[in-house]
This record gives C-alpha cells, sequence and structure tokens, in this order.
C-alpha cells in the first residue's frame, strides 16, 4: 500500500537541461532516499509541461532519474538545453494517469520544490483527489524578505508560494520541512499555531572522486559556486580581483573561477565579466560544470569563497567542506548552521577583510593553516540524516489519520 507520494514535477520540467540547479539535486535526493526508505510504498506523481496531474509509472520514473544523474555526471560538452524534439520521447514516456490517484487515504504527499506552488487552486485539487497529507520543504524566504534581490515580480510570486503551503497544510493536517532553523524561523509567522516544522539540513551532495586540478599557470585559484545573481554579491569579488590585478604583478594575483549560471538583474557583474581588461587572464566565468569537473576544481581550489548577502542554507560550503578544501563566507545564520566552526566567516561588505582573507588563502597563511586544523571537526550533513527526519514526520502524519 502507498504510504508517501513523492511529486518530482521540478525534474520532469528540467527535461530539456543538462546540467542540475541545486533545487533539482534536492528533489533528486527525495526521490533516492525515500525509494531506498519505502520501496514500494513509494509512489511518484507529478504535474507534467502538458499541465496534466497523474501517477506515473515507477519503470519510467527510474529510467528517467538514470538518464539525469548520467547526464550531471559527465556530459562536459552537452547544450545548455537540448532541442524539443529529441526530448518528446521522455515526455510521452512520462505522461502521468489517472491510475492509483487517491486509492491511499491516509497517504503522504511529499514536494520537496516550489514547482506549480503558486497555482493554490492545483495545489488543493490534486490533494483532495490524492486524499493525502501534505508534507512539503522550504527552502527560503529570501524573496520574501528581500525583494531587492529577486527579480520584480519575484516577491509577490513567492509569497503565493508560501501561501499556497499553508493552506494546504492547514487543509490537510500537514507539515513543514526546513533546511536551517534560520528558514524555520521566518516560515514560523506564516503557519498555523502548532504546525509541525522539522528541520533538517540538506545533505551534502557526494562529488565523484577526482584529482585536484592545477591552474595552467601553477597560480593558486579560489572558486565561487552558485547562480549569478545579485544576492550572492559576486560584485564584490570581481571589484576585488580588479584591485588585486591593478596592484599586484600578474603572477601575483591568484584566479577566480565563477561557476554558475546567469540569472537577472546582473547588468553590472554582467559587464565586468565580458567588458573589464584588468580581469582577463584572472577571472574565468564557466557557465556549466559537470559533477566530475566541479570535484576536481574544489580539490584544486585554494578555498571556496561566498560572500551572499542572504542564504537559506549553504550547500557550496558542504560541497566544499566534504572534500577537505577552506571556505571563506559571509557571517549569515544558515552559513553558521551549515559550516559550524569551521569557514572564515566575514560581513559581505568588509572589502578590506575579504582581501586580507583571499591574500592569506592564497599564500597559505595563518588564517589557511587555522582553518586546515578546524576542517576535520566539521561534520558532514547526510541525506540519510535528513531523509529520516522526512520520514519520521512522514510516521507523525499518518499515526494522526487520514486527512480530512
Amino acid at each position: 500500500m502507498t504510504q508517501v507520494i513523492l511529486d518530482i514535477s521540478r525534474l520532469i520540467s528540467r527535461l530539456r537541461y543538462s546540467t542540475p540547479s541545486g533545487v533539482d539535486r534536492v528533489e533528486m535526493a527525495y526521490a533516492r532516499g525515500l525509494l531506498a526508505h519505502y520501496g514500494d510504498a513509494l509512489a511518484f506523481a507529478a504535474v507534467h509541461p502538458s499541465g496534466l496531474y497523474g501517477r506515473l509509472k515507477t519503470g519510467a520514473a527510474l529510467a528517467y532519474l538514470g538518464e539525469l544523474e548520467r547526464r550531471w555526471s559527465s556530459e562536459e560538452d552537452a547544450p545548455r538545453q537540448r532541442s524539443l524534439p529529441s526530448v518528446l520521447p521522455w515526455l510521452a514516456r512520462l505522461l502521468p494517469t489517472g491510475r492509483g490517484v487517491g486509492s491511499s487515504p491516509g497517504a503522504v504527499y511529499v514536494q520537496a520544490s516550489p514547482h506549480h506552488l503558486t497555482n493554490a487552486a492545483k495545489v488543493h485539487a490534486i490533494l483532495a483527489r490524492e486524499r493525502a497529507k501534505f508534507l512539503c520543504l522550504i527552502h527560503d524566504l529570501i524573496p520574501i524578505e528581500f525583494p531587492e534581490y529577486a527579480r520584480p515580480s519575484g516577491a509577490a510570486l513567492h509569497r503565493r508560494r508560501i501561501e499556497t503551503v499553508a493552506s494546504a497544510i492547514a487543509r490537510t493536517g500537514g507539515a513543514a520541512i526546513v533546511n536551517s532553523a534560520a528558514t524555520g524561523r521566518s516560515l514560523a509567522p506564516w503557519l498555523k499555531p502548532g504546525t509541525p516544522i522539522h528541520v533538517a539540513l540538506l545533505g551534502t551532495e557526494s562529488l565523484p572522486p577526482a584529482a585536484p586540478e592545477a591552474g595552467p599557470d601553477g597560480r593558486p585559484y579560489f572558486v565561487c559556486l552558485g547562480t549569478i545573481e545579485p544576492r550572492k554579491n559576486h560584485l564584490l569579488l570581481l571589484n576585488l580581483w580588479r584591485h588585486l590585478a591593478e596592484t599586484l604583478p600578474p603572477e601575483q594575483v591568484p584566479r577566480l573561477i565563477v561557476i554558475g549560471r546567469r540569472g537577472w538583474e546582473n547588468e553590472q557583474v554582467v559587464d565586468m565579466l565580458e567588458r573589464c581588461p584588468s580581469l582577463v587572464g584572472h577571472v574565468e566565468e564557466l557557465g556549466g560544470c559537470p559533477d566530475a569537473r566541479l570535484s576536481a576544481l574544489l580539490r584544486g581550489a585554494r578555498a571556496l569563497v561566498m560572500p551572499s548577502f542572504a542564504e537559506g542554507y549553504g550547500m557550496p560550503v558542504a560541497e566544499a567542506l566534504s572534500v577537505g578544501t577552506p571556505v571563506i563566507c559571509s557571517d549569515l545564520p544558515a552559513l553558521r548552521e551549515v559550516g559550524g566552526a569551521v569557514p572564515d566567516y566575514l560581513d559581505p561588505l568588509d572589502g578590506p577583510g575579504w582581501k586580507a582573507a583571499v591574500l592569506d588563502h592564497g599564500a597559505r597563511g595563518p588564517l589557511y593553516a587555522a582553518q586546515m586544523q578546524r576542517l576535520p571537526i566539521w561534520h558532514d550533513p547526510t541525506w540519510a540524516e535528513h531523509i529520516a527526519i522526512v520520514a519520521e514526520g512522514v510516521e507523525k502524519l499518518r499515526a494522526a489519520g487520514p486527512s480530512s
């Protein structure tokens, strides 16, 4: 009998993409983790790109998950987007059906992405048809709390998502999962008093083994990992590297590798990446990076740099620390939850502090040496730990009886 229904709409919507976003990786981890925990008691469901909702054939869903993992791990030169005709066979194979929908009253409907949460009517209709309780992972409330870092419509859209989640949880007697206590504190005012909120740090992505990548000229390099968007504060790094390039001999300037897709509202950042002469030869932009190359780059970096203004979690921090690479990052509650006492934390506006830390780590100075000594005490959050908390939340909801 089905106990858990996992929504993988986000992964299906990414059918044409060769490299994953952070949310894609999270939904994949839920698929693999819940399948390992529940086996045949797990059903896959989705809102298809056609708009149709239903259950997916397990064999087709598992084949598709395998296809995505293959792409993510090894496709070095794949196009950012595949053509529509090339993915039509998968679209047909993943077309959901009504078979099984509503057959397991008391099941828990798990959603790990914000996909279709702006459509409250659709979400309520799905839960009513399934006669299931809603258990939803909330990644952050940043577009609401910091609208200046979102697209112009971002705050309103995210408010609709959170309102949908709150109403769906209230209607079904469900619960929320949050990726950090900081996110939980932001979410609590939106939910009815007493609504269960389970804090589960995201598991660290297991990067494939790789030899550390060395720079072409032997200079140390730093990695900045994440979508290029205003709240990530790439401008601080680019201005710092321009300053270093203008004040140091070329051979003494460390390299900066910016890994991530270009997001929105980035005119100044893009202008610097494309047209700043001082950055040529010192800053490299990688819009897509398969896991094998990412693993090598992180392992060879002198440090990960992450000067964000706001974060709901800090997956790049965890990924770097997990392979023994130091971290220099903003002093934010969510990042401290992930990094603990290990990283060097700085104010995201402290230009001199960032310069000093980068130069120290580049030269393997005292800050670098001290962090390397702290690294062994870091606890690597695992997906097994996360999924165990999700499963505990599922069991509590099921023990409370069918949804009303």
